[in-house]
This record gives structure tokens, sequence and C-alpha cells, in this order.
């Protein structure tokens, strides 16, 4: 409809941007399961902002948060995270962030 869209964690993420793909870069209707690895270099189409907790270091989910907010910014994030002792992983804190333009 035209508004902006805001995913709720790395696996909305996933999902929404794979139909898109699926159906030439519009969101519809989909039941199925989709594959779709995310890692910088990704262009994305349809999400536009991440609320997000902190990811655990090398993984898929830390490297879509990189595709998503620039790889030097993912880095500042987590060293001021890790500084003011910030909680990680799923129970953790969380962020939300903007798509890099």
């Amino acid at each position: 409809r035209g508004g902006r869209v805001i995913a709720i964690g790395t696996t909305s993420v996933r999902s929404l941007e794979a139909v898109a793909q699926l159906h030439g870069g519009e969101l519809r209707p989909h039941t199925g399961p989709v594959n779709l690895v995310i890692q910088p270099g990704y262009r994305f189409a349809v999400v536009q902002g991440l609320l997000t907790n902190f990811h655990l270091p090398k993984s898929s989910l830390l490297m879509l948060v990189a595709a998503f907010a620039g790889f030097e910014q993912m880095q500042a994030l987590y060293r001021y995270a890790i500084e003011n002792c910030y909680r990680f992983f799923s129970y953790g804190d969380a962020m939300l962030l903007p798509h890099r333009e």
C-alpha cells in the first residue's frame, strides 16, 4: 500500500525479501517455504527498517545485520553495546535500524 516496511526480527526480513523476490519485487500473499541467505552485498527490495536484538559473532544473523546497516555501522553499534554492557542473544537488548541508503 506504499507505507514503510519495518521488520520485527531477522526471520521477518528474510521472509519478506524472499517473497518479494518470488513476485517480481512486490509483496504478495505466499504460502510455502522460502530459502534466502542475506549477507553483505544483498540489495534490499522491501524492508526499510529492522528491529532486532544483538546477535552472536560469526552468525548468519549478524551478516544480515551487516548487509542491512552496513559493516562499519554494525561494528560501531556492537562496540557501543559491548562498552555499555548491553545484553546479547535472544533475550537481550534490541535496536531499531533504518536501512542504509
